[in-house]
């Protein structure tokens, strides 16, 4: 019984998104056989967030995989009143996004590769702009890159061995 609120738990605390869902037939000598692949996004919309890729030859089991990847890849990124800290510009091979910071009210201004990873964020307010190439997995691995980037004001404080007080004044 606990082991099944522990369950239940863990799926209310996470956002899952499916990104893109592709189809892949291969010809063999009896026809073609199907074969799925799903990207997906997971977060906790709190600053945790992760990609997942999964194949498979049914639907449901590439998505299954592609969250699981997800949820172990998590990553924590540094939301500040429901954007983000500063302009950071992220590389995955011929895919560039450029994020930036909005003021509240502008909501999410991104296409919908990266507004599911915002939306998994909790990020409330970004603009972005996709640049290059469009293709999910590379968009959402630049996406990732501009993230993993980001820095906190807290950290960079305590790196120099001040306070957030003395940094901004």
């Amino acid at each position: 019984m606990e082991r099944q609120n522990k369950f239940e738990k863990e799926q209310k605390e996470f956002v899952e998104k499916l990104v893109r869902l592709n189809r892949t037939a291969k010809t063999v000598k009896g026809g073609r056989r199907m074969s799925f692949s799903a990207l997906t996004v997971v977060g906790d919309g709190k600053g945790r967030v992760g990609y997942g890729f999964g194949k498979a030859n049914d639907v449901s089991e590439a998505i299954r995989k592609s969250i699981d990847k997800a949820k172990r890849n998590l990553m924590f990124v540094p939301v500040k009143n429901g954007t983000l800290p500063h302009e950071m510009l992220g590389n995955y091979k011929s895919s560039s996004i450029l994020l930036k910071p909005a003021c509240p009210g502008t909501g999410i201004i991104a296409g919908g590769t990266v507004r599911a990873i915002m939306d998994a964020i909790g990020a409330t307010d970004v603009i972005s702009k996709s640049l290059g190439s469009s293709s999910p997995v590379n968009v959402v691995r630049a996406t990732f890159n501009a993230l993993e980037n980001l820095m906190d004001a807290k950290e960079i404080a305590s790196n120099r061995g001040k306070s957030l007080q003395d940094m901004w004044g």
